[in-house]
């Protein structure tokens, strides 16, 4: 399994019209469901003229955990179109909102398609989109007296320092790309003394 994933940066704006309906559309970064339903409400509150405010979201390195709503649009017609422009360019922790506002001509289910569509496409063309690596961090405990070795491990394994306490005890909290989280556990294991804690992040 990869331990890679595709995200946004940050936020991009978008519109598309059509028949007189304005449709705008934002892509935005988001780690979890509560930040989408916080934004999802806000959204709806900034735009509370609008006739619909319809959204999209991918959460998760393995991209399992997903959304799409139509806010009262015909089914399929809004959330699934919106869902798959962020489908076709693999992305994940991203929410895409498009807020509609109606120009008085209905458009038809495949009218409404195309809009969203294009609308959520027109945000995420804007989008700088980057890789990123599945990290883990690892928390250790050691004595003083062992911090050579540990800085000479940490160098070689790329494992980036969270935090540190230096004491007679000391703590570190390490992150490492997820791949190669075992052979610094390897590494660290070796140092008689050390303790080891992991967890995801």
């Amino acid at each position: 399994m990869s331990d890679t994933y595709k995200t946004i940066t940050s936020r991009t704006d978008g519109i598309y019209k059509e028949k007189g309906s304005k449709f705008l559309s934002f892509a935005i970064p988001v780690n979890t469901t509560d930040e989408v339903k916080e934004l999802t409400k806000t959204f709806k509150k900034d735009y509370y003229d609008a006739r619909h405010v319809c959204y999209a979201y991918m959460l998760g390195a393995e991209r399992k955990e997903w959304r799409a709503n139509d806010d009262g649009e015909p089914s399929g017609t809004a959330g699934r179109p919106i869902l798959g422009q962020i489908n076709s360019r693999e992305l994940t922790n991203i929410l895409v909102v498009v807020v509609r506002y109606f120009g008085g001509i209905l458009l038809g289910t495949g009218g409404l398609t195309v809009a969203y569509r294009e609308a959520a496409a027109h945000a995420l063309n804007q989008a700088e989109i980057i890789e990123k690596t599945v990290d883990e961090t690892i928390c250790i405990n050691f004595d003083y007296i062992l911090l050579n070795d540990v800085m000479r491990i940490i160098k070689d394994t790329n494992a980036q320092i969270l935090q540190q306490t230096f004491d007679n005890q000391c703590t570190m909290t390490l992150s490492i790309r997820k791949q190669e989280k075992d052979l610094l556990c390897l590494k660290l294991d070796k140092i008689i003394g050390l303790v080891i804690e992991i967890s995801e992040s």
